[in-house]
């Protein structure tokens, strides 16, 4: 029995342990999504009454935007042109204002801007230092009041259309 003990302890005494090591990599990619809710697409402001005329109208646009981001980012808007056009008539964009505001899955580390007007040159809506998974801005959009518009419709169009093209960005930060 001794020599069998013995002939163990040899035998591993000349064994060798060959360790190997191995790299792991956690690789992380910048991703960030930017969804306008499809039902609301198409945003109207219709004046119909006097006083909307007088007083302006506003759409309130509830999710209208949906973000995830991994990291820190900035929502940007900008109109495709500084005009919208019917004929020979138009209407300056930046008549219209925005107001975002946080929506039913908020935004951890946001920043909201005020109400501002729309303008054809990016302008940042809302930012935030942290990353969200399907966070939701709520979207108001007014159109001006004082009669602004008054010497805008044009006899035969029912209604007088003056349309453009909003393009809401995403980009981390």
């Amino acid at each position: 029995m001794k020599k069998i003990i013995l002939s163990s302890f040899l035998l591993l005494a000349f064994v060798t342990v060959n360790a190997q090591t191995v790299t792991l990599n956690v690789k992380l990619k910048p991703i960030q999504t930017l969804v306008v809710n499809p039902a609301q697409n198409t945003v109207n402001l219709e004046y119909v009454t006097k006083d909307d005329y007088a007083n302006g109208v506003a759409s309130v646009n509830a999710d209208h935007l949906t973000v995830y981001s991994t990291g820190g980012f900035q929502v940007k808007v900008k109109a495709a042109d500084a005009t919208m056009t019917n004929g020979t008539k138009s209407i300056l964009v930046n008549t219209i204002k925005l107001t975002p505001s946080a929506g039913s899955a908020k935004q951890d580390a946001a920043t909201y801007v005020p109400a501002f007007n729309l303008s054809n040159v990016d302008t940042t809506l809302m930012s935030s230092t942290t990353g969200g998974v399907n966070k939701k801005i709520n979207i108001e959009y007014k159109g001006a009041g004082a009669d602004a518009y008054i010497n805008n419709y044009i006899a035969g169009q029912i209604p007088t259309v003056y349309a453009t093209t909003l393009t809401y960005t995403i980009i981390s930060q």
